[in-house]
């Protein structure tokens, strides 16, 4: 028996996640890119130019609009792909490869920057160079993410064990500004990685040589940061030593509180990336988890842009 769904109700915000004025967005902006990775694609499958004109042949059973609105979906609610199929009257084989397709388009976009229509962060560098422009401190925190277990006797089954959860899970490392907007997402690390030394593999080090008036807020994880980059990577004052006085303590209790609140806007980023249930834990192949996190923070970042 045939399923008809009305288009308009899986464009809703309910199953997306995004407002339909932020989905018309997207679709002006991905239809492009991924028609050229289309033409692409259907190039080297032929070895040459195409042979009839534009528009001869098979027509798309899912259009692109469609295959937009089924990877937020997915990526919001994580409904399997043989639901989604079945919703769109499709294989779940072409949902697959729509979700395939965009995900990677929507990884690629980069971060939403306020005040700033069209430009997009990317790198870290990137980021550490818009601070600097507009004069703000940065926010830096890692979260992780809960993964399945590897199967047995397969090499390097122990590199995701976290030492803080005791659980298997990827590190994500995010920057977000003093509102919580996320302004970058690293690449993803196993979970057993300390956090200060995830940052390190992505080149903080090289970003504080580079722009020495830049600021970052982190927290007790970061000490060997602090230590490193004096002045410029500011974790909480350390706690006084036992028999210290009544006033020394009160006050240190207060700087950490100050430093506390100022950090905590990339706890809200963290939290806003956690909303989409495919981040809530990740049931699906690991080497597909960068590209989802990328994707979702920069939806994230364009939701919150105007805060």
């Amino acid at each position: 028996m045939a399923i008809t769904v009305n288009r308009a109700v899986p464009a809703h915000r309910l199953f997306t996640g995004i407002s339909r004025q932020h989905l018309a967005c997207l679709v002006d902006e991905l239809s492009a890119p991924w028609q050229a990775g289309l033409e692409g694609r259907r190039h080297a499958a032929r070895g040459g130019a195409r042979k009839r004109a534009a528009g001869a042949g098979a027509r798309h059973q899912l259009v692109f609009v469609d295959r937009l609105v089924a990877t937020l979906i997915h990526l919001r609610h994580d409904l399997p792909h043989s639901v989604l199929g079945l919703l769109s009257s499709v294989d779940r084989s072409t949902i697959t490869r729509a979700i395939a397709e965009i995900r990677t388009l929507l990884a690629e976009r980069g971060y939403a920057v306020p005040d700033r229509p069209g430009l997009r962060l990317r790198t870290l560098t990137d980021a550490f160079a818009y601070a600097r422009a507009e004069g703000i401190e940065l926010r830096l925190d890692a979260t992780e993410i809960q993964v399945r277990r590897p199967p047995a006797n397969r090499g390097g089954r122990r590199a995701s064990v976290s030492g803080k959860k005791k659980q298997n899970t990827m590190k994500a490392t995010v920057i977000a500004d003093r509102r919580g907007r996320t302004l970058w997402t690293d690449a993803l690390r196993p979970g057993r990685m300390h956090d200060a030394t995830a940052s390190r593999n992505e080149g903080i080090a090289v970003c504080f040589q580079h722009f020495p008036d830049v600021e970052v807020l982190l927290d007790d994880g970061y000490l060997g940061l602090s230590r490193d980059h004096r002045g410029q990577a500011i974790t909480p004052p350390r706690k006084p030593r036992p028999g210290a006085l009544p006033g020394r303590v009160q006050q240190s209790e207060r700087d950490r509180y100050g430093h506390s609140s100022d950090r905590i806007t990339v706890e809200h980023a963290l939290a806003d990336h956690k909303r989409w249930k495919q981040l809530t834990r990740w049931t699906h192949r690991r080497d597909r988890l960068p590209d989802t996190y990328r994707a979702i923070a920069g939806l994230v970042s364009d939701r919150t842009i105007n805060i």
